[in-house]
């Protein structure tokens, strides 16, 4: 089956400019795409369902939509709150920036279990003179009476800047063996790509089935953290919580306890908070967990329409995902992104669509509610 036009690699829609974090199921390179499939859509409210980083969510706000940006995070809800929630010009804030810029460093929780030197050897995902500075920073924020959203201003350069001078792969499971180049770079603030929104924006910090049990809305936008496909990866390496545990002790503050050799937090064990999105077991009747939870969510929101990421490496088959798409409504749109020939294109359901060639490949699937 053949859905939709053909399209080729030129994609007409201008692309808003976002910014975020270096992050696993990052959409930076498919919001064209995006954008290229709701263009024709009469939709007003949008929902963001699983937000992360905020890339999506930044894009519906800056298109003009009244966007809800819904995750289970607190350091993904403290990004949404910068981005969305803002309604002032951005330079009024450069003053806190600043300030905290003109901090002297020093050797406090931050630095005694994420900061490291080219002298001890022990790996960690900064370099000591950037903790202290974080150190210095995040206590300050505390203490300066800021209001949310000048603390989420403050926290998000922060966590921006912690971005750009760490030494890992982009996640904090695991640490780089030699120091990143840009590791050796002295950590300094700046202000955000921050914009005054045009439309009515909510950020909520809950579980997704809430979020969308809770109101409705003309576009819903799914891109849940689907377990790996890989056999061989234990599942704390496709754990969200675990990836970015780091973040969420920034914007907490709480020097929570800790275990393992990368320093993880407690709540962030696999047994702790697991998502079933990120489930990789299967039912008795052979379904993967993670499968019927998409078939849950889509049956349980109340969109006109719903617009689904997916990636190859991802724990599903086409006859699943063909199924469950399909099931209280139709399937309008489906298309395939080929991130190395920077392609978009139709998809036919007839091919071996998934892993069937090794390429890492993103899906986008559009469907009508009934």
């Amino acid at each position: 089956m053949n859905i939709g036009v053909p399209i080729n690699t030129a994609v007409h829609h201008p692309v808003p400019d976002t910014e975020g974090i270096k992050y696993a199921g990052s959409k930076r390179k498919i919001l064209p795409s995006i954008i290229d499939i709701i263009s024709p859509l009469p939709i007003t409210t949008v929902l963001d369902g699983f937000s992360g980083s905020t890339r999506v969510s930044q894009l519906f706000a800056k298109l003009g939509f009244n966007t809800t940006s819904s995750d289970i995070s607190v350091w993904s809800e403290t990004l949404a709150t910068a981005y969305l929630m803002n309604e002032r010009e951005p330079k009024e804030y450069q003053r806190i920036i600043d300030h905290l810029n003109s901090l002297n460093g020093y050797e406090g929780w931050f630095s005694g279990h994420y900061g490291g030197t080219e002298a001890t050897g022990e790996k960690r995902p900064f370099q000591l003179k950037n903790t202290m500075k974080l150190d210095a920073v995040r206590d300050e924020i505390d203490r300066m009476g800021l209001n949310e959203i000048e603390k989420a201003v403050a926290l998000t350069s922060l966590i921006l800047a912690l971005d750009s001078v760490d030494s890992t792969l982009g996640h904090f499971a695991a640490y780089l063996a030699d120091w990143s180049p840009r590791s050796h770079n002295e950590m300094k603030l700046r202000l955000p790509k921050l914009f005054i929104s045009k439309g009515k924006n909510r950020v909520v910090r809950k579980d997704v089935f809430d979020t969308v049990n809770e109101a409705e809305f003309d576009l819903a936008y799914f891109d849940p953290p689907y377990g790996s496909n890989n056999e061989k990866m234990p599942p704390s390496r496709v754990r969200y919580n675990s990836y970015y545990h780091i973040w969420t002790t920034v914007i907490q503050n709480d020097k929570p306890q800790l275990f393992g050799k990368v320093n993880r937090r407690e709540d962030s064990r696999d047994t702790a908070s697991p998502s079933v999105f990120e489930e990789f077991r299967k039912d008795e009747n052979g379904n993967f967990l993670a499968m019927n939870a998409i078939r849950s969510l889509i049956e349980q929101t109340r969109s006109k329409y719903i617009l689904l990421s997916y990636s190859s490496g991802g724990r599903a088959t086409k006859e699943a995902l063909h199924e469950i798409l399909n099931t209280g409504g139709k399937l309008i749109r489906a298309v395939e992104i080929d991130y190395k020939k920077n392609v978009m294109g139709n998809m036919r359901w007839t091919n071996e669509w998934i892993n069937s060639d090794g390429k890492y490949v993103e899906y986008l699937f559009l469907m009508e509610k009934e």
